[in-house]
């Protein structure tokens, strides 16, 4: 556990590398998503101190924060705007969707809230990890089904308030299923948040991740992503942004094609690899040929993908890790990525 006196000095250690950036001017595009820092949350946790992820994201030079209402009481709205204004910082918001019919109200006010914030948009993962919350293809279409319902709730709230929503593709769905699902609601208020990498755990090529989410993306999850075997299947890295597979430059031109004004939240997840056993059979259990297919040769592909570009240096990991030493891998991380978006990203 990190004393106080280590948590000080992590702290100061970081305010002359943030002062750096700044003074190369704020990257307007570019923000910071919470599970991108959940050593920085850890620490503040363990020296009983707030963090403030508003803060944090300015002193770094973002432009952009996702991030939660401390409250939605009018006068602390206000003030969250102002400050967001005062910083020239622009905010995407997570709040609670409506799963059932008594959550609208709640769910009314929140967006009633977002709106007086000046949010740009706002954000929700409805999926964990398909491959692991789900036994068969009948709860995974169950599941499913409530997301659309819980969607089909809350669009006439959203259209009300002239709010968006993005829902990430969080390894819940493959994007054909994403986009298809889009098109039917048809709704210029519902969206996507798009994660770079997450749909590499669903044997998707992320260029056609991106081909098939493109048309819908209000807002992204930017992350670079390493891979490599093991007896399961492979493992999926998050990785300072440049050391990874994924070609960045591209994909960002790409979507900044459809929209300049997209921003794209840093989500480098500092942790262990994620274990994805694509040879289980629990892996394969919510697939079919005709509700949800997952070809052979995207299984091909990815195998084959992951055999080639194995990385030449190991991806981070922090078990074992004091709260001082994940501190500073996470903080090294995402500073690497901040400096890469920097020179190459024009962000």
């Amino acid at each position: 556990m990190m004393t106080r006196r280590e948590m000080m000095g992590a702290a100061a250690g970081l305010v002359p590398l943030a002062a750096g950036w700044a003074q190369t001017g704020q990257l307007h595009d570019m923000g910071g998503a919470p599970a991108g820092f959940p050593a920085r949350a850890r620490a503040a946790r363990e020296s009983n101190q707030p963090f403030d992820f508003v803060e944090h994201c300015h002193k770094l030079g973002l432009g952009v924060v996702e991030t939660r209402f401390a409250s939605i009481e009018p006068g602390a709205i206000r003030q969250f705007r102002d400050r967001i204004e005062t910083y020239h910082m622009r905010a995407i918001a997570d709040i609670p969707l409506p799963r059932s019919e008594s959550d609208l109200p709640a769910f009314e006010a929140n967006v009633k809230a977002a709106k007086e914030a000046g949010v740009i948009s706002l954000h929700t993962a409805m999926t964990q990890r398909r491959y692991e919350q789900f036994d068969s293809l009948a709860a995974f279409r169950q599941d499913f089904e409530r997301c659309q319902a819980t969607i089909a709730r809350a669009e006439p709230v959203l259209r009300k308030y002239q709010v968006r929503l993005g829902i990430e593709n969080h390894k819940g769905w493959r994007s054909p299923e994403q986009a298809a699902w889009l098109r039917r609601v048809s709704s210029e208020w519902v969206g996507v948040h798009f994660d770079f990498g997450n749909n590499i755990a669903l044997c998707e090529d992320p260029a056609e991740t991106l081909g098939h989410l493109l048309p819908f993306i209000f807002a992204c999850h930017i992350k670079d992503m390493a891979v490599a075997p093991y007896e399961d299947g492979f493992l999926l890295s998050e990785v300072p942004l440049g050391e990874g597979i994924l070609d960045i430059p591209g994909m960002v031109e790409r979507i900044r094609s459809k929209d300049r004004n997209i921003p794209f939240d840093l989500e480098m997840i500092t942790r262990d690899p994620l274990k994805i056993p694509v040879f289980t059979d629990k892996y394969w259990a919510t697939f079919d040929d005709t509700y949800s297919p997952l070809p052979g040769r995207d299984l091909a592909h990815t195998l084959d993908l992951v055999r080639k570009h194995q990385p030449k240096v190991p991806p981070p990991k922090t078990t074992g890790l004091t709260t001082a030493e994940y501190l500073k891998l996470e903080d090294d991380c995402i500073g690497k990525s901040i400096e890469y978006a920097r020179q190459y990203l024009g962000l």
